[in-house]
C-alpha cells in the first residue's frame, strides 16, 4: 500500500473538499436524480442520465479522496526543529547563482503542488534537488535548457 506524504495544509484541504462532496453534493445530484425521476422515460430522460453521471464522477472523488486521506503520512513541519536541512513541508528561498534571481517554493506532495502559489511537488526535478541539503549549500538542477544552479538561501519551518 502505498503512503502519501501530505503536509497538515493538505490534509485539511482534502478533508474540506470530502465533507463539501458529502454533505452539500451527493445530497443534491440525489434531489436532482429523483426529479429527473419523476419526468418520465428513464430511456431518453437527459437530466436523469447527466445526473447519474455526476454521481458517479462525485462518487470515484469521494472514494479518492478517502483512499488517499487514510494512506497519508501528514507531516506536520513546523513540530520538527529547524536545522536548516531541507525536508518535506519546509519553504525554501533558492537564489539562481548566475542571475541571483531568488524564488521560495513550499515542498508538499504530489495532491498539494501548484507551481503558481509557490507549492513544489516533492517529486519535482528541484524538489528531489534540495532535499537533503542545507541551507547555503549550491544544487545543480537539470532543466530543459541545461544545468542550473541555485544557492539555498533559507529553509522556514512554516
Amino acid at each position: 500500500m502505498t503512503k502519501y506524504p501530505m503536509t497538515v495544509q493538505g490534509a485539511r484541504a482534502l478533508e474540506e473538499e470530502l465533507a463539501h462532496l458529502t454533505k452539500v453534493v451527493r445530497p443534491k445530484l440525489s434531489q436532482d436524480i429523483g426529479t429527473a425521476r419523476e419526468l418520465g422515460d428513464l430511456k431518453e430522460n437527459a437530466e436523469y442520465h447527466a445526473a447519474r453521471e455526476q454521481q458517479g464522477m462525485v462518487e470515484a472523488r469521494i472514494r479518492d479522496i478517502e483512499g488517499r486521506l487514510q494512506n497519508a503520512v501528514i507531516i506536520d513541519v513546523t513540530t520538527i526543529a529547524h536545522t536548516g536541512k531541507v525536508i518535506f513541508g519546509t519553504t525554501v528561498e533558492i537564489a539562481n547563482v548566475e542571475t541571483d534571481e531568488s524564488v521560495t517554493y513550499q515542498i508538499v506532495g504530489e495532491d498539494e503542488a501548484d507551481i503558481k502559489q509557490g507549492k513544489l511537488s516533492v517529486s519535482s526535478p528541484i524538489a528531489r534537488a534540495l532535499v537533503g541539503k542545507d541551507e547555503g549549500d549550491v544544487v545543480a538542477v537539470k532543466t530543459p535548457s541545461g544545468l542550473v544552479e541555485y544557492e539555498i538561501v533559507e529553509v522556514r519551518h512554516l
